[in-house]
């Protein structure tokens, strides 16, 4: 996941793209970055690390303009620790154009090399932001002839790039001299919104990566981007949109709503913070049949994202609630921490225990996933250490058994403490009294409890369904191989690693 923000106004916008950034902060901690545009001239700064530290006075100084989109940066695909992988990119024909981008593209490499041998462009990094960038410049070209452009224009060239480009893509384009353009996938994964603010020089839009950004920043929020669909803001505050895509269909990413976006966001008209209250509700029931609750003294949330659910499971079941763990809030989210090593060394650093909340009692933890497992092993031991007679371990959210592709960190399936184990094993290495996952279903009904014309969502990590219709065995083992040697793979080494898997297998 990333952060992406898009904003036309009247008077200078370096501050407003900063503020709105700093909103999006949880979306990504890698990379910040800020490209605006004054007199038909882009001026761009971005780097590693958090919002607060990428930018300073010289900086937000040395971004002029009534018109720009920003970034940050959350690592999957390419390298982390590469700055120049850091958002917007830019290219300079047709018209100039940066580019934010949230998702992940499943036919990077295809693309790649239609890049090379048919359209004529090089690609600098190995960032699918970058590739999906230059699909759409060519297709702007292509539908305008280099000349002269048009919404009617830009919305061929987004039409032409739905045919082309797979995976999950929420984007925000800047054209130098003409406006903002944004668009979102046909399936709709990755979420993306407009706002509008009247002021004295006129109305104001902003396109954001989540509600949140919108009303944090006085915008009125206006509707959610359809899937599909392409809008387009010139810099005289008029709005054009058409849907480009043959065949929508709006299909969320689920754990948006379970982990990734802030409780106060509105994504695809449902509440996060009300689906979370739901996912609580749903897990009680499922509690309440599995094991029994009159031994069970206190319910306590693991911090921050499974809060809700653990209030309202605990009124549920009428039981106790308390916070016994305490998060440090100037370490990381290890859950997007590069680096098995790092997130296990963390984890002390990050949570901190009450001791008087936890001696002598069965304690129930709530937590909003378990993706490997690591940092809940490590939070079971803690509550241990400071003096638990009991822990039963409870998951908002179903096991994670497949990989993400559509961007979220999950590409590896060894990484996955739930891949190839039943719930018992899982329950075993992490070494806690009992374990409770929410069922799918559940946790779909959660979110269609709060938006009923919510019915499909993209939920591959927890079923193995990839809704784009391209991701295969190879692919994943394609990713997993670039993970582990930070390299291309060619067929050959895909067919040798599967060759290899099957006769291990056997």
């Amino acid at each position: 996941m990333c952060g992406i923000v898009g904003i036309v106004s009247q008077t200078p916008v370096n501050q407003l793209i900063y503020d709105a950034l700093q909103l999006l902060q949880h979306r990504g901690q890698d990379a910040a970055g800020i490209a605006t545009c004054n007199n038909g001239k882009f001026a761009m700064f971005k780097a590693n690390g958090l919002v607060r530290d990428v930018f300073r006075t010289r900086n937000m100084r040395a971004l002029p303009g009534s018109c720009g989109i920003g970034h940050v940066r959350y690592p999957t695909a390419g390298s982390a620790k590469n700055e120049e992988e850091a958002q917007p990119f830019y290219v300079n024909a047709p018209f100039g154009i940066t580019f934010a981008h949230n998702g992940n593209l499943t036919n990077c490499q295809q693309l790649k090399g239609e890049m090379f041998k048919n359209d004529r462009r090089h690609i600098n990094t190995n960032s699918d932001s970058e590739v999906l960038l230059n699909v759409l410049a060519h297709e702007m070209q292509e539908a305008t002839s280099g000349y002269s452009l048009d919404p009617a224009a830009l919305f061929r060239a987004v039409s032409v790039l739905h045919k082309r480009v797979r995976g999950a893509y929420a984007a925000v384009a800047h054209i130098a001299g003409y406006g903002i353009l944004a668009f979102r996938d046909p399936y709709g994964i990755r979420p993306l919104c407009i706002g509008s603010a009247e002021t004295e020089t006129g109305t104001e839009y902003m396109i954001a990566s989540e509600s949140v950004a919108l009303e944090g920043l006085g915008f009125r929020f206006m509707r959610d981007v359809m899937p599909g669909e392409a809008i387009f803001i010139d810099v005289d505050s008029n709005l054009y949109s058409q849907q480009c895509a043959d065949n929508p269909s709006l299909n969320p990413c689920i754990f948006e709503y379970v982990y990734l976006a802030r409780p106060d966001s509105l994504i695809d008209g449902a509440s996060v913070y009300a689906t979370r209250l739901k996912m609580g509700e749903h897990l009680a029931e499922k509690i309440r049949r599995e094991i029994p609750t009159g031994d069970i003294d206190v319910v306590m949330p693991i911090p921050d994202s499974s809060r809700p659910a653990a209030i309202q499971l605990a009124l549920k079941l009428g039981i106790e609630y308390r916070e016994g763990l305490i998060k440090n809030r100037y370490i990381g989210r290890t859950f997007i921490m590069p680096g098995q090593a790092v997130r296990k060394r963390s984890v002390r650093q990050k949570l901190n225990t009450i001791g008087s909340e936890f001696k002598g009692k069965s304690v129930l933890l709530v937590d909003d996933s378990i993706v490997r497992g690591t940092t809940c092993k490590e939070i079971v031991q803690m509550v241990r250490d400071a003096g638990a007679s009991k822990v039963v371990f409870a998951s908002a959210a179903p096991p994670v058994k497949f990989p993400n592709v559509y961007g979220i960190d999950m590409p590896t399936r060894e990484e996955l403490i739930a891949y190839g184990r039943t719930d018992e094993e899982v329950r075993r290495e992490m070494t806690a009294d009992a374990l409770v996952y929410q069922d799918l279903d559940a946790l779909k009904q959660s979110v269609t409890d709060v938006n009923p014309a919510l019915r499909h969502f993209e939920a591959s990590c927890f079923d193995g369904l990839y809704i784009t219709g391209d991701v295969s065995s190879d692919y994943l083992t394609r990713l997993e191989y670039e993970r582990k040697h930070s390299a291309p793979v060619t067929e050959d080494m895909v067919k040798n690693q599967l060759n290899l898997s099957l006769a291990t297998a056997e």
